[in-house]
């Protein structure tokens, strides 16, 4: 596939998704920053627009250039990257920039940006690295409990201020482990162990009185209690707003820029903004069309698993095409109210420009492997080529 000069490797379906969820997320979040710029920006409703194109053009960029190199460098990447993320959320927690009661972001020669974004996409790519150099050790309960423990150390650090990411991120590596041929009865104690801390730590939670709890532990206690509806106060009217959201655009939607209720709805153009989705294009046009789009990363993503030559790349591609869906559905069914609250953003689509960079940089690190796929099977179906060529 080409456009101008540019040349496209890769899947075309995968490069289509992105593209497609890239223009859908300017149009929502044009719609859905209009009371944001009147209260910030005086008004200016290109302003948000502007800078999320920006962002989206940074990443394009990224993609590209991700797309292009040979996926087998991140295995050595991920080793540094890795070692890089511990110090980073470390001094996230005690040195990052306080918004919505949270330090998820730190400011970096004057670059703020989330340090989880950058930490699981380390995390996934060392993880694919490892169970593909040491298989042999995963064998044995010693090697699985190195890996174990580096997926533990970076969600643990991630999980204080960012409790969501930190579960989506141990589930893709759990996900990977299985994939990765490590023993079902170490995975079997892996799974029981954190039935049990969850267990407790949830009873822990719900139990304890609000001054007792630490750091955001209150805001998870509140946000669980009000899904079981026990409390009413402004989770609830987030869930009650998306509702209304969501019912007003029914099948095919109220139309562009005419929803209403992203003027009430908190965090329109990131966390609920699926809602506006369907408000202003319905069901049919805009929720079913995201959810097609994803499905389509996803299924695209598992034919390019399952046509790697190469461990590495197989457990890369599959880790982080992965991680991305489970966050967009994660982020779906707390606009439904399957799910209680959680602040993930929709992937590609919501306003955030750390997430759009690093998500960006998934993207092409999978098309990268998709690319070296693709150039091995015109290889075997072309093996004179490139003695014809000289």
């Amino acid at each position: 596939m080409q456009l101008g000069r540019l040349k496209f490797r890769g899947d075309p379906y995968i490069w289509f998704a992105v593209f497609a969820l890239s223009l859908l997320g300017m149009m929502a979040v044009y719609s859905a920053t209009g009371s944001l710029a009147f209260k910030t920006q005086e008004g200016n409703t290109e302003y948000f627009l502007f800078k999320h194109m920006l962002f989206l053009f940074g990443g394009f960029f990224l993609m590209y250039f991700f797309h292009l190199l040979d996926y087998k460098y991140f295995s050595r990447i991920s080793q540094l990257a890795v070692v890089i993320a511990v110090p980073l959320l470390i001094a996230t927690l005690f040195f990052g920039n306080d918004i919505n009661d949270a330090k998820r972001t730190i400011t970096i020669f004057g670059i703020s940006f989330q340090s989880s974004d950058f930490a699981k996409f380390a995390l996934i790519m060392f993880i694919a690295r490892y169970l593909s150099k040491k298989q042999e050790e995963m064998n044995s309960i010693k090697g699985f409990l190195v890996i174990v423990a580096y997926i533990c150390v970076i969600c643990v650090l991630i999980m204080p201020e960012n409790l969501s990411t930190s579960l989506v991120l141990f589930f893709t590596c759990s996900m990977l482990l299985f994939i990765g041929n490590a023993r079902l009865r170490h995975l079997a104690l892996l799974a029981g162990s954190f039935g049990l801390v969850a267990v407790l730590g949830l009873t822990l939670l719900l139990k304890s009185p609000d001054s007792m709890l630490p750091g955001r532990a209150s805001t998870w206690k509140a946000r669980i209690e009000n899904f079981m509806h026990k409390d009413s106060n402004e989770e609830v009217f987030q869930t009650v707003q998306a509702k209304i959201a969501i019912a007003g655009g029914g099948l095919t939607g109220k139309g562009p820029g005419k929803g209403e209720q992203s003027a009430y709805l908190p965090h329109s153009y990131s966390d609920f903004i699926f809602a506006v989705i369907i408000e202003e294009y319905g069901l049919i046009f805009g929720g079913l069309t995201v959810i097609f789009l994803y499905l389509l990363i996803l299924y695209r993503s598992i034919r390019i698993v399952l046509k790697s030559p190469k461990a590495f790349g197989a457990l890369l591609a599959m880790g982080l095409a992965f991680s991305l869906v489970l966050q967009a559905f994660i982020h779906m069914a707390v606009a439904t109210n399957v799910f209680p609250l959680t602040g993930l953003t929709l992937p590609l689509i919501s306003m955030g420009g750390t997430s759009i960079i690093f998500t960006s940089a998934a993207f092409g690190v999978l098309l990268s492997v998709s690319r070296a796929v693709e150039e091995q099977q015109e290889g075997l179906a072309n093996p004179n080529q490139e003695v014809a060529n000289a």
